[in-house]
């Protein structure tokens, strides 16, 4: 991908001849001139011509030449490139599984989630509406990942992109924890990061649902409630388990704190939500459930589990005041969180 050489200082000619290469994701962009390139690349300290790692579906190198074309683009700041750039780094890794996630028919899409002091210094929101609109850095670091896919990755709807209804995740779908709320310690520290290193986890997502307790006062009752909004029969994986790979739980301080008060930190939360997210094979229609029913009833069991084991439960305390959670269900298909540190 090249940087643009056409119209860009009429805005209507510009937009249209973009979107006319089939180079946007349908949403007026910024037009990546060498320039404005350049400014981005130089005020990140990158070197253009460094690699990241190979990208599917197309397997090519991607460079950080074109990742900050995409973000230009996205209408990222030069604080926001590195985050993009360690994402699309962490996406290559074998075990995400890009080349499923981006291709499959299902409405898989990669979610950012930011942790450190690079999340502060992107200007990301952690708080209140974190996974809605309204920041610039959320916004813009997870649509310079879709374009990413799409422009150089080769992932274009209809073509290798196959999904059958796709969802709103795959224009941008990207968090920072909100450690200075959080009771516990965030998610880069529980996969093995200091506390003061910037780093971006991937996670490969099949949606987000809302999971309403106000009511609660006991950390198994709050479990109970979290444990019922996540079995899904459409989400069931290949190997008896419900999703595929890592589920993520967005925590609301409230909650987080609810539970650490009753005696819970992450291991306890994960264990009793874990123990009862529980899929009846019942729910499943006739061949799915003969598809996994003699795997569970080897196993002495008659339901599937949300995860194969607790520690497969991403737990990440993100919002503002009230106490609404969310649900982020991973995909079917084999695929494992990568977390990378920035550089």
């Amino acid at each position: 991908m090249e940087c643009w050489s056409g119209p860009s200082s009429d805005y209507e000619t510009a937009q249209a001849a973009l979107l006319a290469a089939g180079i946007t994701d349908g949403l007026p962009v910024i037009p990546p001139t060498a320039d404005r390139v350049q400014r981005m690349l130089a005020a990140a300290g990158v070197d253009p011509a460094g690699t990241l790692g190979v990208l599917p579906p197309s397997y090519v190198d991607v460079t950080w030449q074109q990742v900050a074309i995409n973000a230009v683009m996205a209408g990222c700041t030069p604080a926001c490139l590195k985050i993009v750039g360690t994402a699309v780094g962490a996406m290559c890794a074998d075990e995400f599984n890009l080349l499923g996630i981006a291709t499959t028919t299902g409405s898989a899409c990669p979610m950012i989630i930011v942790n450190g002091p690079a999340a502060a210094a992107a200007g990301m929101n952690a708080g209140a509406n974190a996974l809605g609109p309204g920041n610039l850095a959320n916004a813009s670091i997870g649509r310079a990942i879709g374009l990413v896919l799409r422009n150089v990755g080769g992932a274009i709807p209809g073509e290798l992109d196959m999904a059958t209804l796709g969802q709103p995740g795959k224009y941008s779908f990207c968090v920072a924890e909100n450690e200075a709320d959080s009771p516990w310690t965030p998610l880069h520290v529980d996969r093995g990061f200091d506390p003061g290193q910037g780093v971006v986890t991937v996670v490969g997502a099949a949606g987000s649902i809302e999971i309403n307790d106000s009511s609660s006062s006991d950390p198994a009752d709050l479990a109970q409630t979290y444990a019922g909004s996540m079995p899904a029969a459409g989400n069931t994986g290949p190997d008896g388990v419900v999703g595929g790979g890592e589920p993520v739980l967005l925590v609301p301080p409230e909650h987080a704190t609810l539970f650490h008060r009753g005696g819970c930190g992450k291991p306890q939360v994960k264990a009793l939500i874990h123990g009862r997210a529980r899929l009846p094979l019942d729910w499943l229609g006739g061949p799915m459930r003969r598809s996994v029913g003699e795997q569970c009833h080897g196993l002495g069991r008659d339901w599937l589990p949300v995860g194969a084991t607790p520690e497969d439960l991403l737990l990440v305390v993100c919002g503002g005041v009230g106490r609404k959670a969310a649900y982020v269900p991973s995909w079917s298909g084999p695929t494992r969180a990568v977390s990378r540190a920035i550089d």
